[in-house]
């Protein structure tokens, strides 16, 4: 696997996508659908895309405001249902309610939003960090067991994780498929420390090596981008005071410890996620390419250095930032 070592453009796209959009959002909790949802809004008037956000193990929805906010303020309205599994591994019932939170909002996302705000369903995207990456891509395969009636134009999968280690792997074991048959264009974000332990020699990450994010990447055949920033950890995207907002405050702090953090400052990674996952809903939701097609062929990135990989007998191109 060759590299190509590359400096930060001067040029700067239309959109600036790492930067918070024009749009002023709420936050808003409701109980009543079929989970717990924390949703994120803009709240001018008008008619926006959706994207379904699923949280990571035993992190509250909530945690990742700053990350949704910046999303939204580009103009999607961002529901993230809560989910409160206490086995990890099976996750067939969360698969299951994801899907029953996305045939909900046909029916029950408007009267929640604020006046005037209009959810557009035509263009809905899926996305998810840690094991809500891999819950994400589990029900874009079609591992639900229930008919879904919206359809997905999108999927992104934030360091996805698909298991504790390579003897508890997540059910269904979605990895243990030579690729993944996706009708849908996906974007796997990683990260270069998620696969590291906080333990030294003892092999204990937040993202293991052979069940993150790059064989999520490798599995999509087509249509795939992929980005990883090195510098930074599995939950360096997460509000600074995560740990005490998660379902339980002590396995919040046990995760937060495991999970090896970059030392940069962690607006950065927010802003460089959240420009990510903008461009990429601009993309397939709106077409309006400019913003992605400019990061694949010229690194207009926020971060100091970025290298530019393409992976031995892949036809996609792998950016580390």
């Amino acid at each position: 696997m060759a590299a190509i070592e590359a400096r930060p453009a001067s040029a700067t796209t239309t959109v600036d996508v790492f930067k918070r959009g024009n749009y002023t959002t709420k936050a808003i909790r409701t109980s009543n659908a079929p989970k717990t949802l924390f949703i994120v809004t803009p709240e001018n008037e008008g008619t926006y895309p959706v994207l379904l956000f699923l949280h990571g193990y035993n992190i509250c929805p909530c945690c990742y405001s700053q990350l949704l906010q910046h999303i939204s303020s580009h103009g999607y309205i961002v529901v993230a249902p809560l989910f409160l599994g206490v086995c990890s591994m099976y996750c067939r019932p969360d698969i299951k309610s994801a899907v029953e939170v996305t045939n909900w909002l046909s029916s029950g996302l408007q009267p929640v939003l604020p006046e005037n705000v209009v959810p557009n369903l035509s263009r809905l995207a899926l996305a998810g960090h840690s094991r809500g990456g891999y819950l994400a891509f589990a029900l874009a395969l079609g591992n639900a067991n229930i008919t879904m009636n919206l359809k997905f134009l999108a999927l992104i999968g934030i360091d996805p994780v698909a298991g504790a280690n390579k003897c508890m792997k997540s059910v269904p074991k979605i990895l243990n498929s030579d690729s993944f048959n996706l009708d849908m264009p996906a974007m796997v974000i990683g990260t270069g420390l998620g696969g590291e332990s906080m333990l030294g020699c003892i092999p204990c990450s937040c993202a293991p090596d052979g069940l993150n994010y790059a064989e999520f990447f490798m599995k999509c055949k087509e249509n795939c981008h992929g980005f990883v920033i090195s510098e930074y950890g599995h939950t360096d995207m997460l509000d600074d005071d995560f740990c005490n907002n998660c379902l339980g405050t002590s396995i919040g702090k046990l995760m937060g410890s495991m999970c090896k953090s970059g030392k940069g400052d962690k607006t950065l990674m927010i802003e460089c996620v959240g420009g990510l996952v903008v461009a990429m809903l601009m993309a397939q939701l709106e077409g309006e390419s400019r913003e992605l097609d400019a990061m694949l062929i010229i690194p207009v990135l926020l971060l100091s250095s970025l290298r530019l990989w393409r992976p031995h007998n892949h036809n996609f191109f792998f950016f580390l930032i």
